[in-house]
C-alpha cells in the first residue's frame, strides 16, 4: 500500500468521514488513477484513512492508504493530478511509497482554540492547565453501545497554553490517539464539568501532527 499525507481545512471540515472516503475514490478515478478493489462478494476500492476525523475538526496531518492497478506516478505528478480532482480545503501534501504500520501510531499533537465572547476570564489559562494536571478527569463518552464514563487524565501527555486573538486561548496538547483514544473535544467536556465558569462560548480543534510511541513524527 502507498500513503498520502493530506489536509482538511476551511469549509471542508464539514465533510463527513464517509463522504471524504467517497470524495477520494472519485478523485482517483477522475485523475485517471484506478484503485484496486478488495476481493469477495462486495468488492470495495482499496483506500482507507488512518484515523476518522470528527465533523467540524480541522487537520493538517491526515493519512490515507491506497493501492493502484497501474504504476504509481512520480510524487509531484501524483499530487498534482489528485489535487486537481479534489474540492477546496482537501489538499494532498505528500506521497509515500510505503508508510509505517498503523500499530506504531500512538499520539496526536492538536490545537484546541477556546473562544470567549466577552474576553478571556482572568486566570483561565492557568486554571485550565492545573485542571488537566489532575489524576482523575471523568467525562462521558458516547459510543455505539451508549454512554460510558472515561478518565481522560492519563491520555493527556503534554500540554501548554498561549493567548491568541482577543477572547481566545490556544491549548497545545499531545494526546493518545490509539488504544486508548482521546477526542480533543473531551478536554472541553472536562472544562465544562469541572470549571463551568471557564467553559468557552465556542471552541474549534485542529490536528497538527501524528507521533509514534517515542513521539517521533509518524508517516
Amino acid at each position: 500500500m502507498h500513503r498520502l499525507l493530506f489536509e482538511k481545512t476551511g469549509n471542508a471540515v464539514w465533510i463527513s468521514h464517509l463522504d471524504l472516503m467517497r470524495l477520494f475514490q472519485r478523485a482517483f478515478k477522475r485523475a485517471g488513477l484506478p484503485l484496486t478493489h478488495t476481493q469477495g462478494f462486495n468488492p470495495r476500492p482499496s483506500v482507507s484513512i488512518a484515523l476518522p476525523l470528527s465533523v467540524g475538526v480541522e487537520s493538517r496531518c491526515e493519512l490515507l492508504d491506497f493501492d493502484l492497478e497501474c504504476p504509481i506516478p512520480e510524487e509531484e505528478e501524483l499530487i498534482s493530478r489528485l489535487n486537481a480532482a479534489l474540492v477546496e480545503g482537501v489538499r494532498v501534501l505528500r506521497a509515500y511509497a510505503d508508510g509505517r504500520k498503523l500499530r506504531d501510531l500512538c499520539y496526536l499533537n492538536c490545537d484546541v482554540v477556546l473562544e470567549y465572547d466577552g474576553g478571556v476570564p482572568a486566570g483561565a489559562g492557568e486554571a485550565i492547565l492545573t485542571l488537566l494536571d489532575q489524576p482523575e478527569l471523568n467525562v462521558e463518552k458516547k459510543n455505539r453501545n451508549g454512554v460510558t464514563v472515561q478518565n481522560i487524565a492519563s491520555m493527556i501527555r503534554e500540554r501548554s497554553m498561549e493567548t491568541g486573538a482577543f477572547g481566545e486561548l490556544i491549548l497545545h496538547a499531545t494526546v493518545c490517539c490509539q488504544n486508548p483514544t482521546l477526542n480533543p473535544a473531551q478536554i472541553i467536556a472536562a472544562i465544562e464539568k469541572y470549571l463551568p465558569e471557564l467553559a468557552p462560548d465556542f471552541f474549534r480543534c485542529c490536528r497538527v501532527d501524528l507521533l509514534d510511541r517515542e513521539k517521533n513524527q509518524f508517516r
